[in-house]
C-alpha cells in the first residue's frame, strides 16, 4: 500500500493527496501518515510545493470529514432514540434519556472535541459522525474541522519534507504512537460505559 500510494501522488501530484486523504476520512484504516509523511518527502524529489500539498490535505480532510458529518446527520437524534425505542435499547440497556444526555454533552463539548479529535489516529475521521448527529453548526464543524486538519497536515507534511530519505524510519515512531492511543481510547471508552452505567443507575435511585 505505501508504494502504491506514493506511486499514485508521484504521478497525480496534489489531486492524488487529496483524494487519497478524502478517502483516508472516510475509511480510517488507510494511514494518513504514509499519505502526509510521504507526500512531504516527495518535496524533495520531484516538483511538488509544500505549502499547497497542505491546501491539497486539508481540502481532502474537510471533504472526507463532510461526508461523515452527513452520515451522522441521517441516523439524527430522533431516529436514534426510535432505535434504542426497541429491542435494540434493550439489549444495549439504552433509553431515549440517554440520547439526550449525549446530545447535550456535545452540544457543550462539541467544538473543543472536533478540534482535538484531529489529532487522534481513527477518532480524527470517526468525530464526524457524532458532530452531524448532533446537528453541529455546520460553520462551526467546518472552522474546527479546516484549523485542527491543517495543523496535524502541516506537521506530517513538514516532518516529510526535513527527514527526506529517511521519511520511512518516521513512521515507525508515528506507528507506535497509534496504537498508544489506541489502548487508551480502548480503556477510556470501557470506563465510561462503566461510568456511564454507575451515574444512570445513581439518578434512577433518586428519581425512586
Amino acid at each position: 500500500m505505501q508504494e502504491l500510494m506514493l506511486s499514485l501522488m508521484s504521478k497525480y501530484g496534489y489531486f492524488a493527496v487529496f483524494a487519497l486523504i478524502a478517502i483516508e476520512n472516510i475509511f480510517p484504516p488507510i494511514p494518513s501518515e504514509v499519505i502526509l509523511i510521504g507526500g512531504g518527502f516527495l518535496t524533495t524529489t520531484i516538483d511538488l510545493n509544500v505549502v499547497i500539498m497542505i491546501i491539497a490535505a486539508t481540502l481532502g480532510s474537510v471533504i472526507g470529514a463532510i461526508a461523515l458529518y452527513y452520515i451522522g446527520k441521517i441516523f439524527n437524534k430522533e431516529r436514534l432514540k426510535r432505535i434504542v425505542s426497541g429491542k435494540i435499547g434493550k439489549v444495549l440497556r439504552l433509553k431515549e434519556k440517554d440520547i439526550e444526555m449525549a446530545d447535550e454533552w456535545f452540544d457543550k463539548k462539541g467544538n473543543i472535541t472536533v478540534f482535538f479529535c484531529r489529532f487522534v489516529p481513527i477518532v480524527r475521521s470517526l468525530i464526524s459522525i457524532p458532530a452531524g448527529m448532533s446537528e453541529m453548526p455546520m460553520l462551526k464543524f467546518l472552522l474546527y474541522t479546516t484549523v485542527g486538519s491543517a495543523i496535524w497536515n502541516t506537521v506530517l507534511i513538514f516532518i516529510g519534507n526535513r527527514v527526506g530519505d529517511n521519511w520511512e524510519s518516521i513512521l515507525g515512531i508515528f506507528d507506535k504512537y497509534s496504537h498508544i492511543v489506541l489502548i487508551i481510547l480502548v480503556i477510556v471508552f470501557i470506563g465510561f460505559i462503566v461510568w456511564f452505567y454507575k451515574f444512570r443507575k445513581k439518578n434512577k435511585k433518586k428519581l425512586d
